[in-house]
């Protein structure tokens, strides 16, 4: 066996193993899911559930409201995504392709702001949307996050710069303008990247707790999130319930990143590649 076969084989086995430790807690999550009240706290975490039982999830949907959490989420994640698609992009194009005073400077100091936690901005935000009356809506729960984070749009401003500008001023030399270069060539051009930003834009919205939390009291606006751990205190001595619910949580976030890993690992090869 050469040196170079040793060293690939030490990498994929650490991978391996790295891997293995990323996915554990999600397997157990879903093993739990399957385990009785009782095989729940005399087996450990990871021997399989015998005999596996569905009633977790039917005692789940028939106490709790876990479809309504569940739609209330979809529908504050779908809207916050699509929103962060559209602004993200609009903001990207500007800070990439556009020539105006103090542009980089203005992008730089966007940025930074990645740089202040989140615990920061709860309070001025939870007055300012009470001040306007809008606490217990969906409008407090997407209007803080639809418009764009400096992350979404750093992410999208350096793909966008990878695109040759060679075929910006071919399309101008044929009578395009700035709005159709960017919805029928930039826009096009990005699919990865933007289907990497749409992932992970939902799959923050999906677990996003602290403001959800602060902006809603009753449970026409709960989420998936605030309904977990609302159940957490009402079935302590329940785990498997709790990690039934945390299972369903989890199915959605699995289902649209096998939609998209293709997009995914196409945008990171492209961009490493550049």
């Amino acid at each position: 066996m050469t040196g170079t076969a040793v060293r690939r084989t030490l990498l994929y086995a650490a991978l391996l193993v790295g891997a293995l430790i990323s996915v554990a807690p999600y397997l157990m999550t879903l093993n739990a899911s399957f385990k009785t009240t009782q095989g729940m706290f005399s087996t450990q975490a990871w021997t399989p559930a015998h005999p596996a039982t569905f009633s977790n999830f039917a005692s789940l949907w028939s106490q709790y409201d876990m479809s309504g959490f569940m739609v209330h989420t979809l529908i504050v994640s779908v809207a916050i995504t699509v929103g962060q698609v559209l602004f993200c992009s609009l903001s990207a194009y500007a800070f990439a392709r556009m020539e105006f005073p103090g542009r980089d400077l203005l992008f730089w100091a966007f940025v930074a702001t990645m740089m202040v936690p989140q615990i920061v901005t709860l309070v001025p935000l939870f007055l300012i949307m009470s001040h306007f009356q809008l606490t217990d809506t969906y409008r407090a729960l997407i209007l803080p996050y639809v418009f764009g984070t400096p992350y979404g749009i750093f992410l999208v401003r350096q793909y966008f710069r990878t695109i040759p500008p060679d075929l910006e001023a071919a399309a101008r030399i044929d009578g395009a303008g700035t709005w159709t270069i960017l919805w029928r060539i930039i826009l096009p051009l990005s699919r990865p990247i933007l289907a990497t930003l749409a992932t992970v834009t939902f799959v923050n919205s999906w677990n996003n707790l602290l403001w959800p939390l602060m902006a809603t009291s009753s449970e026409r606006t709960t989420v998936i999130t605030v309904g977990i751990s609302a159940l957490q205190g009402q079935y302590a001595s329940q785990l498997n319930i709790v990690l039934t619910a945390a299972a369903v949580a989890l199915l959605p976030l699995i289902a649209v990143f096998l939609v998209f890993q293709r997009h995914i690992v196409r945008s990171i090869a492209l961009t490493g590649l550049k």
